[in-house]
């Protein structure tokens, strides 16, 4: 397998370890994979162009295509842990991650999976690396999300998986619950290929409809995990959707792109990880470097040192090129009200 796959089967083993679950209750197809990414094995893609371009297409290698494809993210996961049921790839930009949760979510709700193993992966390429280049989008030194004088992201990598379970099932086993998945938001801007709306209007609608289809209201919301980029317009937008959902209530937000890079597909699904880590400790990780407040900004950042709070309700913002809005919504157990609980990651 390339190293996308192998990283997110490395994911699933501690995942299903950290969960305690035992092979013989993943096998079979009541066991599903949802794992999102943007490109996958795009270092295959690159070996494979390579090839061709320098050597002509007869010097391909045939042993590198069947490594190639992002298709095989879940089905190498499914063949790690012994999962037989529907296996998926959601290749929705860099919100991948809030998008395989909520679909696994969704399996669970509709009774057509007992657990889910959901996630996303992604590895930096030269591709990747040089089109955020060409974009302008990439920080000469630092990421600094939300200060006046940020310059753009920089990029991660990495893999991050959960194990969802039903309530039922994790009750029946007596597993330690972290936390539970409530509602998710989707929309679309519809405008620009990478820039957000100016009016945030799409990420509005994305976090209010998280919030509401888990049986929440605005205050109810302890803690935002922002998208959180480092760029101008879209930490600008984050902002615009703070003040337009929460109002007056300036409830904490953090941008864990700021430590962890911009992990592309695999950025929600690792912040998801993160919140899950608040809900349990309590602590709202830093943004660090952030030093000069902006006044297009006027959020309450948890700036450079961790903060101690609150942490019943914790959303995962997560804002892709292309106008793709995805909002989670996680909680403590028994916080949300009982027809919205999808069971959670254990």
């Amino acid at each position: 397998m390339g190293r996308c796959c192998a990283m997110a089967v490395a994911a699933a083993r501690m995942a299903v370890e950290d969960a305690e679950l035992k092979p013989h209750a993943l096998a079979g197809p009541r066991t599903a994979v949802v794992l999102g990414t943007t490109m996958g094995e795009a270092a295959i893609l690159g070996d494979l162009q390579h090839d061709w371009i320098v050597n002509g297409p007869q010097s391909v290698r045939r042993s590198l295509i069947p490594r190639y494809g992002s298709t095989l993210l879940p089905i190498h996961v499914a063949r790690t842990i012994g999962a037989q049921g529907m296996v998926l790839t959601l290749p929705a930009a860099c919100a991948a991650g809030n998008y395989a949760i909520g679909f696994a979510a969704d399996l669970i709700r509709s009774g057509r999976a007992d657990v889910v193993v959901t996630g996303a992966a992604e590895i930096i390429q030269e591709l990747q690396f040089s089109g955020f280049v060409r974009l302008a989008a990439m920080a000469p030194e630092k990421c600094q999300p939300f200060d006046l004088n940020r310059q753009g992201l920089l990029l991660g990598e990495g893999a991050g998986l959960l194990v969802l379970e039903s309530e039922a099932h994790a009750d029946r086993r007596g597993a330690r619950t972290k936390a539970e998945v409530g509602g998710y938001g989707l929309s679309c801007d519809a405008y620009h290929i990478t820039r957000p709306h100016p009016e945030a209007t799409g990420s509005i609608d994305a976090m209010r409809a998280a919030i509401v289809r888990s049986g929440l209201a605005p205050e109810d919301v302890d803690f935002v995990n922002a998208h959180g980029t480092g760029t101008r317009h879209n930490d600008a937008a984050e902002s615009k959707v703070m003040r337009e959902v929460f109002g007056e209530r300036r409830v904490p937000i953090s941008s864990m792109k700021s430590m962890l890079g911009h992990c592309m597909g695999a950025a929600s699904a690792l912040e998801a990880i993160g919140c899950v880590f608040t809900l349990e400790t309590g602590i709202y990780p830093p943004t660090i470097g952030y030093e000069t407040p902006d006044p297009e900004c006027d959020v309450d950042v948890v700036a450079n040192v961790a903060r101690r709070g609150k942490a019943d309700v914790v959303v995962n913002n997560s804002l892709a090129f292309g106008g793709y809005n995805a909002v989670a919504v996680f909680a403590r157990r028994g916080v949300l009200p009982p027809q919205q609980r999808a069971g959670g990651p254990s």
